[in-house]
């Protein structure tokens, strides 16, 4: 397991332009290890940007961004790779690969980054299958055979193979019905609690206040490139900066 300290990201005076346009600008934010932390904001406001700069995806212009101890400035594309594998990812429309099954997409990265035998990673991606709910009649059908809500537990799955001490995040909810936003959102909590042993520390991109402060320890309002907010979830609703209220409210 890597070695650091009780913050899972510290980002120090990050600056991101693009050209003549400056999307994160002297951004300061440290992530608790083992905490669900939602970035909230209004479209535009640098999220998806700081997300890929977590990832490795974006460098900085100027600042630094360190995950898990590492700064990502410092590490060679291979390494960078390789330290991705501390990564799991749920995106906004979980991104299953379509010709693939339900257990063959869980079982890509096992494939991919272990050495495991094939009778290990079956097992394994079905033990992965069943741990975010899914019946076994599932494991042989194909993404368009899901629901949304199924495709969801699918992409978890597949984010959590590697054993991650990061999960991300990307608008998890958007586009669901509220049942299926709640099932959602029951997921990612029951997740971190049962990987709270080895400290995982998940990261939510969100527009959803009402799920963000149902669900999250810590909440951040990021607005034209900077945390203007960032609170524990049960304080961030009586914030009083316009901004917060006026995003809360609408």
């Amino acid at each position: 397991m890597l070695e650091f300290d009780d913050h899972s990201v510290r980002i120090r005076n990050l600056t991101k332009t693009f050209g003549k346009h400056t999307v994160l600008s002297e951004l300061n934010f440290d992530i608790k290890r083992g905490s669900i932390t939602t970035i909230l904001g209004f479209s535009g406001a640098g999220k998806s940007t700081l997300l890929k700069h977590i990832l490795g995806l974006h460098h900085p212009t100027s600042g630094s961004i360190e995950v898990l101890g590492k700064d990502l400035s410092t590490l060679q594309e291979d390494k960078l790779r390789e330290f991705r594998q501390n990564y799991g990812m749920l995106f906004q429309y979980a991104a299953l690969f379509d010709s693939m099954t339900t257990i063959e997409n869980v079982a890509f990265p096992l494939i991919e980054f272990t050495k495991l035998n094939e009778s290990e990673i079956k097992e394994k991606a079905a033990s992965l299958l069943k741990s975010v709910g899914l019946q076994e009649i599932s494991f042989d059908k194909l993404p368009s055979e899901l629901s949304g809500g199924m495709r969801k537990r699918v992409g978890l799955a597949r984010a959590l193979a590697l054993s991650p001490q990061l999960m991300l995040y990307d608008e998890p909810t958007t586009g669901l019905d509220p049942i299926t936003t709640k099932m959602v959102n029951d997921l990612i909590i029951e997740t971190s609690k049962l990987h709270k042993d080895i400290g995982l520390t998940s990261i939510i991109i969100s527009h959803d206040v009402k799920a963000s402060l149902e669900i999250s320890d810590y909440v951040a309002f990021l607005n034209r490139g900077n945390i203007v907010e960032y609170l524990p979830a049960n304080d961030f609703k009586n914030s009083d900066h316009p901004l917060v209220q006026e995003f809360i409210n609408l």
